[in-house]
């Protein structure tokens, strides 16, 4: 057994990208990622559009095959020769319910394809006992199991999804932006779903999101990505009451404040400048080139995550 349930060690996945007939140059999608996540914990990955968030999701289960580093499940280093055997504990829910389910199959046929590949079901009876338990373990009505995914709403689309990754009895799921495709009033829903699962069957989660507070309010730690990098995690509370990176402090700024008081009060930190291509990464820290304490040392060296206490690491020379 290990201290942690999954563990990622310099994470990179690299896309050779043609620029001619007989040239490409490597898009760095992922570029040394590191982080755990303990048995039954939430880890939260936040960052803006193209910062490598889903890729790095999709990396961890070997949906893209990593260029390079190691990812350690209980311990056990998962690699492309022996990842099936680790399908049952690492699953993942998609962003978009409508096109990540099989319009041409019923949900039964959806929720138990799992159990037909790993063969845990000894007979038809069984499999329908169990497909229906997991329908209803997600808040779907088993009368709906010989529907066709069309026929449901956003919502109970993502519940098929859930009920699908939930089917091998998995101690870990990443949730790929679950609910950023949802109305507000059903992302409440689904996000209690994840938590009531949490809470019975112990499962860990790289919760993915844009919205701060979907990540505040289901992650005990977050970490945050700018540019394939982590540029700092700590706790929840902690990283968004005392953010300490420059990129944190802005993102943070920028979240919308119910309170009117508070929000007149409160000052947006905007950033400078564009995003740098993923092509044509500037050199030493990514994000010196928008950021107004950068110095010389900045551009000379990439910035390591290093504790500044209590487990809040931060990757900045000047902070």
């Amino acid at each position: 057994m290990s201290e942690h349930l999954i563990e990622v060690r310099d994470l990179k996945q690299y896309f050779p990208v043609r620029v001619g007939f007989f040239k490409s140059i490597p898009l760095k999608a992922v570029d040394g990622v590191s982080f755990t996540i303990n048995a039954g914990e939430t880890l939260g990955l936040v960052g803006e559009s193209g910062c490598g968030k889903t890729t790095v999701g999709r990396s961890l289960l070997h949906l893209y095959v990593p260029t390079g580093g190691e990812v350690y499940y209980d311990g056990q280093l998962v690699t492309e020769r022996n990842i099936q055997g680790f399908r049952k504990n690492m699953q993942m829910v998609f962003q978009d319910p409508y096109s990540s389910l099989n319009p041409r199959m019923t949900v039964s046929d959806i929720i138990g394809e799992p159990l037909d590949i790993h063969k845990l079901c000894r007979n038809s009876k069984e499999r329908k006992d169990r497909i229906r338990e997991l329908m209803d373990l997600v808040g779907l009505n088993t009368e709906h199991a010989n529907r066709y995914a069309h026929e449901f709403s956003g919502g109970q689309r993502q519940r098929i999804g859930i009920a699908r990754a939930l089917a091998v009895n998995p101690k870990f799921i990443v949730c790929d932006e679950p609910v950023s495709a949802l109305d507000v009033s059903i992302q409440a829903q689904i996000i209690n779903t994840f938590e009531d699962l949490q809470a019975k069957l112990g499962i860990a989660y790289l919760f993915i999101a844009h919205d701060i507070f979907v990540v505040r309010h289901m992650s005990q730690r977050i970490a945050v990505m700018y540019l394939g990098r982590v540029v700092e995690t700590a706790d929840a509370d902690e990283i968004c009451e005392k953010p300490m990176h420059p990129y944190t402090i802005s993102l943070m700024s920028a979240v919308p404040v119910p309170d009117p008081k508070i929000a007149r009060s409160s000052k947006r930190i905007p950033l400078q400048g564009d995003v740098p291509s993923p092509l044509k990464m500037p050199s030493g820290c990514a994000f010196r080139t928008r950021c107004k304490y950068a110095t010389e040392q900045c551009a000379l060296e990439c910035p390591k995550l290093t504790d500044r206490g209590d487990g809040h690491m931060v990757a900045c020379h000047n902070m």
